[in-house]
């Protein structure tokens, strides 16, 4: 096999992921610009190009709220398996392994193996750090990204307000506005939704050689056992 191929199957997930998440994206583009000129011929104003269309807050807000949502599942997920249980499920660790478990079950400071990361080795605050560094990118994401939807959402609403000739509000009293809150738990919600449908409905059905299926043949109670 040669490298370029080679490295295509060792990526394979990563990039048809990214390559879905691109083509969705321009869809979206797409879409929302045919919407966007719609609301604006709607209320007597000229549309806008695409390009233009990709500028505008309004674009700018419907990708963050959705990052957003998406991020704080995986932090709120990451930060919750530790702890939090569900038996029968291969989402959840072991029954006898909640909490943050042994260095030597972590293979960290004197028990990390040869291949182990050069961090999991310190016993430092690299150490320290690098033990959570999945969770907190996670989390410093999803901040990020629901920090960019207000900024974003609140211009989005104040070029609304403008063009009924109502006035606009401030970045401060956005934030406790139904608008905003709409926006947010609406995404919240069917988050946190797939979450649990996915801890709860893998406990009873599989999906033959998938690592978030447990084996097809594992018994109904078997937890933290993956394909």
């Amino acid at each position: 096999m040669s490298r370029a191929g080679r490295f295509l199957r060792e990526n394979s997930l990563g990039l048809a992921f990214l390559t879905a998440f691109l083509i969705a994206l321009a869809g979206q583009a797409v879409a929302g610009h045919a919407d966007f000129n719609n609301q604006l011929t709607s209320e007597g104003l000229a549309p806008v190009s695409l390009s233009a269309y990709l500028a505008t807050s309004d674009f700018a807000v419907d990708v963050t709220e959705n990052w957003q949502s998406e991020y704080l599942q995986f932090f709120l997920y990451i930060f919750g398996t530790v702890w939090l249980l569900q038996r029968g499920s291969p989402e959840s660790k072991e029954l006898h392994k909640a909490g943050t478990e042994s260095d030597r079950d972590q293979r960290v400071g004197e028990h990390a193996r040869q291949d182990s990361p050069r961090w999991a080795r310190d016993t430092g605050w690299r150490g320290l750090l690098f033990s959570r560094s999945l969770g907190l990118v996670m989390g410093t994401v999803f901040v990020l990204s629901w920090l960019s939807q207000s900024i974003t959402g609140v211009a989005a609403y104040n070029e609304q307000q403008l063009r009924q000739l109502e006035g606009p509000t401030s970045w401060a009293a956005y934030l406790t506005s139904a608008d905003f809150w709409n926006r947010t738990l609406q995404n919240w919600q069917s988050e946190l939704l797939a979450v649990a449908s996915m801890a709860v409905l893998s406990i009873y059905l599989r999906q033959r050689g998938s690592p978030e299926s447990k084996p097809v043949g594992a018994s109904h109670g078997a937890t933290g056992v993956e394909g």
